[in-house]
């Protein structure tokens, strides 16, 4: 089980998407709990959320932890899981509102970037975070 989570591609070059995907989540996840009204509890009962001061505060934190493993590169593959979940969960209940008032085009606008953090994601639980990482450190020491 070890193996298949660590086991990755030896391209160097998805530390760009690791570095996008990390920095993106960790930043948002501090902001989260930096700024509760505005980002993290405040937001989440905005949007009519079920327990908003729980669920702000978790996601920021699951943002937090997984943009760091996703930074370093390790257990990359389990870390995308929970992202894509706030990704989805968070298209559903803020954009699905956008595409009813404002239409299909400003639906399309608004949804970018979590289209590419979509995609993004999937690539890394895919591909795995590549040879410049913690995963492929300790894979190569497990074979």
């Amino acid at each position: 089980m070890k193996s298949v989570l660590l086991r990755t591609t030896p391209r160097k070059s998805i530390i760009l998407i690791r570095m996008m995907v990390g920095v993106i989540f960790a930043s948002e996840g501090i902001q989260k709990l930096l700024f509760p009204q505005l980002m993290g509890v405040g937001r989440f009962q905005e949007m009519g959320l079920p327990l908003p001061e729980y669920t702000g505060s978790f996601a920021g934190v699951t943002e937090i932890l997984c943009g760091l493993l996703i930074l370093l590169g390790f257990l990359t593959r389990l870390a995308t899981i929970p992202l894509l979940v706030i990704t989805l969960s968070a298209f559903g209940a803020i954009h699905a509102e956008i595409y009813i008032q404002e239409g299909f085009w400003s639906f399309l606008h608004h949804i970018r970037v979590d289209w590419a953090l979509i995609f993004a994601n999937l690539f890394l639980l895919i591909e795995g975070s590549g040879k410049w990482s913690l995963d492929y450190r300790f894979a190569s020491k497990l074979n």
